[in-house]
Formats: C-alpha cells, structure tokens, sequence
C-alpha cells in the first residue's frame, strides 16, 4: 500500500543531509525562524510547517543516539555522543524551542490559523507557562542520572548454571517446573539487583530533590502538580487517579488474590512464593514460543497478516531498515520500547526477547505502537506524529496484545484435530496478567504520587510505603525473609527513573484495550478498521475523541473497571487451566 512505502524526507528549510546531532548546523536555522518577520496568517502557518520539519530533524539525531546507547551501554563512544547532546544539544534545542513557543503562541494572527492547530496550541500555550530557563540545566543533569542507571541496569549478569546470563535471560528459569531451580534462579537475580541498590537509591534521591526544585522554579507546590501540566493532562485528575487506585483495588486485587489462592493450591504449597508466579501449575513444561529472534519476527508477521493484510504489510517494512533490535545480549539496556526516527518517519523496536511468551506479547505490543507511528506519519506537523497522548497510544499496543488472542497458533502450531492447546494456554495466562497488572499500575502510580507530595521523606520511610502498597495492591505472595528484597524491588521499574508519572497510561490504555478485544471479538473487520482510523488521527485530537474514533469510552472509575474485568473472568472461564 502506497501509505507504508518508504517515506522520502524533503523540507524546502532544512538542508538535505543536514547533522543534525550538531548544534553548529541546527543553530543558523533556529536563529532564522526566531528571527522571521511574520506579517500574515499564511506566513505564521509557514513558520509552523518549517519548526516542524526542523524539530523533527534534530529529534531524530537525538533519537539514534539514545538507539545506539541502549543498544551498547558499554560502549564507550555510543556513551559519549549521548551524554555529549543531553548536554551540549538539548538545552540549546529547549531554548530555542521556548522562544518558538512564545512567538507563535502570541502572533497576532494565531486566532486565524486553521482550527487542526487548536489541539497544537493548546499543548504550545501550556509549555510556554511551564517553561524556566534555570530548570534547563537541572533537566540536563536528569538525562545523566538517568544514562547511569541504564549503564547500571545494562551491566548486569550473573553466572548461572556454570554459564554467564543477562538479567532478560534469566526469564526461562522461572517457568521451570523443577521449584528449586526457580527459586534459585529468582534469589540469584534479586540478589544481584540488590548488590546495586545503594547507587540506584542514591540516583532516585537526587532525582526527587531536582524535580521539586523544577517545580518551585515554575510555580507549583510539588513535582505531581507540575506533571500533570507537563503531561498535558486536561482530561483528569490526581482525584481521578486516586479513583482508579480504588477500583482497582476493590475489583481486581481480590480476583488475583482468587487466582494466586487457586495456583497455590493446585502447585500443592500453603502460600506462594515470589519464585511461584510463572510456572505452569499443571506441571508442562514452558511455552516455547521461538527460539530465535529471526524465528519471532516471521511468525509475528504471519499473525499480523491473518489479522488484517495491511497491519501486516506495515509490520514488513519493519524488517528493513535497520528497524529492529531484539535479542538479549550483555551491555544492552533492560526492557523493550518503540522510539520514533521523525525525519525518515520510521519507527525502531528494541527489546531484550529470551524466548518466552511474554516476547510474544512484547513483539505484538511493540508492533502496535510502530503501526501508529506509521500510520500518523502523513501528518506535516511534529507534535501530531511525536507526541500523541500516551493514554491512547498505549491502546495501540495492548489492544494488539488481545486482537493477536485468535493467531497465537502461529507460534504454538495446532494438533491434528485443529486445536492448539498452548495457544489457549498462552491466551489464559495474558488474560490472568492483566489481573495482576492492573494493579501494579495502580502501585506504581500511587507510590509516585505519594514520593513527589511527600518532599521530605528518607530512604527507610520511601522503602517502607513500597511494601505498604504490596500489602494494598499485591496478591497475597508470602515475602517471609525476602522483606528486604521487597522493599527495593521498585528499582527494577525503569519508568520510575527516566519517565517519571508515566505508568497510569497502561492502566487507561488496558481498559481501552480490552474494550478494543471485545469490539474485535463482536465484529473483526469493523473494530480493526476503527482501531486504524483512529491511529492515523495521531495527537490531532483530545483523548476522549481519539477513543470515541477507536469505538471506545475513555473512562478510568471503577464502574467501567468491574464490567469490563467481569469479561475478562468469562473468558477465562472458557478457557482451560
């Protein structure tokens, strides 16, 4: 299709192979469109499409780098071009940006400006009241802590087995139906995270004290205050926040308890343990989705192509190009992301896959994020491509995570009689993850409100109401002697580090996502034909009309938490243990 060929970058301002990592090459033109005199509508909207075009140029830059050192954390030169842009680049690229900002937020002809813009200047207005020129270097000095907590995380491995292993590579262990090898493959793992923990902490505490004094600077009373605004949060609130904790502690808390009770019992054990949560409770061995990261990416785009054609066309392009980064290896960063490369307009997977079922769900969740980078690339401006709310972009992973429910034969082939047994497996444990996800969101979100609205708190006290939460919002696991590991198993939550406050989007998203499943499961074609639609919009539109495009309700309280986890349950009990 016409829309997934290769995009072929042209701006009539920004040169063609511009280095735009390099300050000298991007600052003439910063200067110019600073400088130009605006004397029309049509002019204001040229000076628009030219920011965009060159924003999008040095977001890209900034982007490869990021690529190449979480790619290579011990890569020394990978390391330094990074830490070199955070710091020399970006807040160059901050400053000019606010001055852009308050020129064509206060242009005399901005009320005549098309009203596709209205979303853009609204998102503009709220960056020029935030904006401080003395947060810039606080900012750059956030981006280093975070770089070595990455470097951290990255250069972690154990010896296992008489073989040396990443942290990613550990995964398999736990699905291990022998209980003493599970136990000792999660001790190890913990106890190697713990041996880091002094500098991990040391790197949160500084990281607290410079958002709050980034939000004295701007006039809030503490770092969730000043997010909120940050975030573009228009649509809700802490209170609503608080809300969802609620829900999901009243609905799905108690169903993974049930589940976490039913497992326990049917392992044959009073309690379970951490090392407890992933083994087949039936004694099977574990899924074995691939065995190669060559193997995931065929057999996901065989998924992606009985889904829906054109979802699979645009999952292939992503095979060229330098798009992929998959397998775990030593010295590369933990977890997995989509970034996007805003120049060529391609998106790029990293993820750390070890063979597992949960890379299955990764490539797929992964994918859905690329496909709407894909999808949204027509549109001219930056910030409808870049910066599309995450409350809906998470939508268009998870909801693929569900949609993919029907294809997972394609990695567990089906028996003679047309049935696969670890397909329906592998649906039965996605869908009693999301009783446990739910959540852990909700821990997360409400660990982060209470660590930035509690300025003063020490280490002990901040480990302390962790735990409080598992006791709120965990499934009853017996932590006896491991309180210690408990307490400072947040650490592994990269989130927490480098994106602070992003982590309810996935609760709001799961709820989009599962209502996306249940629209697929009623009427395929349609739900996947609103799903695209609804990508190509990008940020364009507030978040409850992206949902409404998508067929869904953007709705986070516990009333819309019980219907749709009651589902959920009917599902699962179709589905064999």
């Amino acid at each position: 299709m016409k829309a997934f060929e290769d995009f072929v970058p042209h701006s009539d301002f920004v040169p063609s192979g511009i280095n735009a990592a390099s300050w000298d090459a991007l600052e003439p033109l910063y200067q110019e469109l600073t400088a130009r005199e605006i004397r029309s509508v049509a002019e204001l909207d040229k000076l628009i499409t030219d920011r965009s075009d060159l924003d999008a140029a040095a977001a890209e830059a900034a982007s490869v780098l990021y690529i190449n050192m979480t790619c290579h954390t011990d890569d020394a030169a990978h390391n330094k071009a990074y830490l070199d842009h955070i710091q020399n680049v970006q807040p160059k690229l901050k400053e000019s940006g606010f001055e852009l900002d308050k020129k064509i937020t206060r242009s005399p002809f901005v009320a005549e400006l098309d009203p596709k813009y209205a979303v853009y200047l609204r998102n503009t207005r709220a960056g020029v009241e935030l904006f401080r020129i003395e947060n810039v270097p606080i900012e750059t000095k956030l981006a280093e802590l975070d770089q070595e907590y990455s470097q951290i995380c990255g250069a972690m491995t154990v010896e296992f087995r008489g073989q040396e292993r990443t942290i990613p590579q550990m995964s398999p262990f736990q699905e291990d139906t022998d209980r003493a090898t599970r136990e000792a493959a999660w001790r190890t793992v913990a106890e190697r995270r713990y041996r880091d923990k002094e500098r991990i902490a040391e790197i949160f505490d500084e990281m607290v004290k410079l958002r709050h004094q980034i939000a004295l600077n701007a006039g809030f009373v503490n770092f969730r205050d000043y997010m909120f605004k940050a975030k573009r949060r228009f649509e809700y609130t802490p209170d609503d926040c608080h809300r969802f904790a609620e829900g999901v502690q009243r609905v799905c808390v108690p169903a993974m308890r049930k589940l976490h009770a039913e497992r326990a019992a049917s392992l044959g054990i009073p309690k379970l343990r951490p090392w407890d949560l992933f083994v087949d409770v039936r004694g099977r061995s574990a899924l074995k989705p691939f065995v190669t990261a060559d193997e995931m990416v065929h057999r996901s785009s065989r998924l992606f192509h009985r889904m829906e054609p054109s979802l699979g066309r645009m999952f292939d392009t992503l095979r060229l190009g330098g798009c992929l980064d998959l397998e775990t290896r030593k010295g590369k960063a933990p977890g997995g992301y989509q970034a996007n490369r805003d120049w060529i307009r391609k998106p790029f997977i990293f993820m750390n896959a070890a063979g597992i079922q949960r890379d299955v769900e990764t490539i797929v969740h992964e994918a859905g994020h690329a496909f709407h980078a894909l999808l949204s690339r027509h549109d001219p401006l930056l910030a409808y491509r870049a910066e599309i709310p995450l409350e809906f972009a998470e939508v268009a992973s998870m909801g693929m995570e569900l949609t993919a429910h029907p294809f997972l034969d394609e990695f567990y082939p089906p028996d003679a009689q047309g049935v696969s047994p670890d397909a329906m497996r592998a649906q039965r444990v996605h869908l009693e993850a999301i009783a446990g996800l739910l959540p852990i969101v909700a821990a997360v979100d409400q660990f982060q409100h209470w660590v930035y609205t509690n300025t003063g708190h020490t280490r002990a006290q901040r480990e302390a109401y962790w735990s409080t939460l598992n006791d709120r919002f965990g499934g009853g696991i017996d932590w006896t002697g491991l309180e210690h590991l408990l307490a400072v198993s947040w650490h592994r939550i990269l989130h927490l580090f480098g994106v602070p406050f992003y982590y309810i989007e996935y609760g709001i998203a799961q709820l989009g996502a599962i209502q996306l499943w249940l629209n697929y499961k009623q009427n395929p074609a349609q739900a996947i034909d609103s799903y695209v639609q609804a990508l190509t919009l990008g940020g364009a539109r507030p978040i409850p009309d992206l949902y409404a495009a998508a067929g869904l309700s953007f709705d986070m309280g516990p009333e819309i938490i019980a219907r749709l986890w009651n589902a959920v349950e009917e599902e699962l009990r179709k589905l064999p243990a």
